[in-house]
């Protein structure tokens, strides 16, 4: 998120946050695909991470960036943070440990995506060749400590830095060692979100198994296909993982705010500064008890705040957030988007997508949750399937739902084009990291270093 939201209308009660969220329903004609993709500065010379201070620092280059863009500067305490483009057309922003982000604007189609995503890499690129910096498109850190990390001067982050040993080991490590690649989708109503949510929580895994690309972590290969997967499973479970409360009888918008409102707050903007709000809930907030702003009650601003603070597998705001994937190359960040446009975007396809994740029990579900980031593919359920078989399933129904979108490009390819990448991988049966660690064991012989230069945008 480049900028939280500062909105002083008042909350009278329950009603109006269900009511927000609600507000996001749009016809099917107006939906749109806005893609988010982060990925790891480093320093050329000794591939060490970025820091955010000095000539060649991310504060720097997010300058740097402006200047190529001509987008509004994001600041914090006379520190730029972000960026902003004119009239919501995307944004720039910094991640706890300076990874950088691009949050795309809605788009109508995937080949409008992969523009916009090819025009940010080439900006990148050329800014990094004059600052002698590189940037990594990995799902997790390889070979960088926590202590390695800097920090970004982001007040947030110092409150959720704090915060996050209290409810989990692998907190920090989310915040300042992992990337991923989102794409943010719409829906037209509440069984549409119901549909889209439910889907999108069973299948997560697939596409964490397809995107699969973090085999390394503390300079080492430690048997992991997706590190970047396996830190979720310890970060904070109050606010985070597949919340099988979805798949409940009567789930709706009701019961996501019900859910919401019970998860601790991380902060409370006031004008520039960030309170400490983690002491407290969201419901507590609103009944007068929280002891730090005494007598206030929250506004909508807070409320919009408190929603970007939850991390469940699929995030619902005023859109859906499917946040499955690792970080990874330019290819997989067209892909990311196609694979889950053609899955909910056709109605029909959506209807045997729901069919195909209500063949997933929730044993299912939790296994495919444990165990994909360890074994990918070769995840394997008690009836016999592995996840190979249902990515074949799954890649089929959305190449179909791509097909009946129509959005042709000028030679003539539709947006199926962006899928190759993931049917490649699933006739090989091989992820990404597969390939990586192949490389790593045989040609490159163990040389970290040929990670970066193999996979630096």
């Amino acid at each position: 998120m480049a900028r939280d939201t500062l909105d002083d209308t008042p909350i009278e009660g329950r009603a109006q946050l269900i009511e927000q969220i609600a507000g996001g329903e749009k016809p099917a004609s107006d939906f749109r695909i806005g893609t988010e993709h982060e990925k790891f500065a480093y320093n050329k010379a000794d591939l060490s991470p970025v820091p955010y201070e000095g000539e060649r620092g991310i504060g720097a280059v997010l300058k740097g960036m402006q200047a190529l863009t001509g987008w509004d500067p994001i600041e914090e305490h006379g520190n730029i943070i972000g960026l902003a483009a004119p009239s919501g057309g995307g944004a720039i922003s910094i991640e706890p440990g300076g990874q950088f982000e691009l949050s795309g604007a809605p788009l109508i189609s995937l080949h409008e995506t992969c523009r916009e995503a090819n025009g940010h890499l080439a900006q990148v690129r050329e800014l990094a060749d004059s600052l002698d910096l590189g940037f990594l498109g990995l799902g997790m850190a390889p070979t960088w400590s926590r202590a390695d990390m800097p920090k970004m001067p982001k007040q947030r982050y110092g409150i959720m830095t704090a915060y996050m040993p209290k409810v989990g080991t692998r907190g920090l490590d989310m915040m300042y060692r992992t990337t991923t690649i989102q794409v943010n989708l719409d829906f037209s109503g509440e069984a549409d979100m119901v549909s889209k949510m439910r889907v999108g929580l069973a299948l997560q895994p697939i596409a964490t198994a397809l995107f699969a690309n973090s085999p390394f972590l503390d300079g080492k290969s430690n048997g992991m296909l997706s590190n970047r997967a396996a830190v979720w499973h310890d970060v904070d479970l109050q606010r985070s993982g597949p919340i099988p409360f979805a798949f409940e009888d009567g789930f709706g918008y009701e019961r996501y705010v019900d859910w919401a409102l019970d998860v601790p707050m991380y902060f409370v903007k006031r004008g520039d500064d960030y309170i400490n709000a983690t002491s407290a809930t969201f419901r507590e907030f609103m009944d007068g008890k929280f002891d730090v702003l005494p007598g206030e009650r929250p506004n909508m601003g807070d409320w919009v705040n408190h929603l970007s603070c939850l991390f469940p597998e699929v995030r619902l705001k005023r859109f859906l957030e499917m946040r499955g994937a690792d970080g990874g190359p330019w290819r997989r960040i067209c892909a990311l988007p196609a694979f889950w446009v053609g899955l909910l975007y056709d109605q029909g396809v959506l209807s045997e997508a729901q069919a195909l994740a209500d063949t997933l029990s929730a044993d299912d579900r939790h296994t495919l949750w444990r165990d994909v980031p360890t074994h990918g593919f070769e995840t394997r359920l008690a009836d016999g399937r592995t996840v190979l078989d249902i990515a074949k399933s799954a890649l089929d129904l959305s190449a179909e739902g791509l097909k009946r979108r129509g959005h042709c490009a000028a030679d003539g390819d539709d947006e199926r084009v962006f899928l190759n990448p993931l049917f490649d991988a699933v006739h090989a049966g091989r992820s990404p990291a597969d390939e990586i660690l192949d490389s790593f064991r045989g040609p490159w012989r163990g040389d970290m270093a040929k990670v970066f230069d193999a996979l630096s945008f």
